[in-house]
């Protein structure tokens, strides 16, 4: 079996379930969203059979920009509007795609969250968990990497 595969087993479940607590409670629990990001960069590591570079870069990127823009939202608004799961989760994104894919993993996040909110009619004072969107971006564009690559 190959490592795409076997990764792709552990990366599922786990986003599943990040998707399932997300959309019930305010929240991605560390106890999934940090294994998922050493699980990414093991993953990258055993594919290159070296140290992965581009992977690290990722997750610690992913982190920093998220946190960066709850923390200046918080401050200018008063009030939290993207939380440390979702940082925590985009720093996974990361670790399994790559820091050159984060800007495409924010962008199919924020557009179809975007267009669920219009689309739906969701009020603008309404919490849109934004965990789901991210964890179905990276599993596009991990799958989108699977096939032409090994990982």
């Amino acid at each position: 079996m190959s490592l795409f595969i076997l990764s792709s087993i552990i990366l599922i479940p786990i986003l599943g379930q990040l998707v399932r607590i997300d959309l019930r409670q305010p929240r991605l629990p560390d106890r999934y969203t940090l294994p998922l990001i050493c699980v990414g960069l093991a993953t990258n590591a055993l594919a290159q059979r070296a140290l992965p570079t581009e992977a690290i870069w990722g997750a610690i990127i992913g982190y920093v920009v998220f946190w960066l823009i709850g923390a200046v939202y918080f401050r200018s608004r008063g009030q939290e509007g993207l939380g440390l799961g979702d940082a925590k989760l985009l720093s996974a994104a990361g670790a399994w795609v790559g820091v050159f894919a984060l800007p495409w993993v924010v962008l199919l996040s924020a557009l179809g969250a975007l267009g669920y909110a219009v689309l739906s009619g969701h009020g603008r004072q309404e919490r849109l968990a934004f965990g789901p969107w991210i964890a179905g971006a990276l599993l596009l564009i991990w799958f989108g990497k699977g096939f032409f690559s090994e990982v």
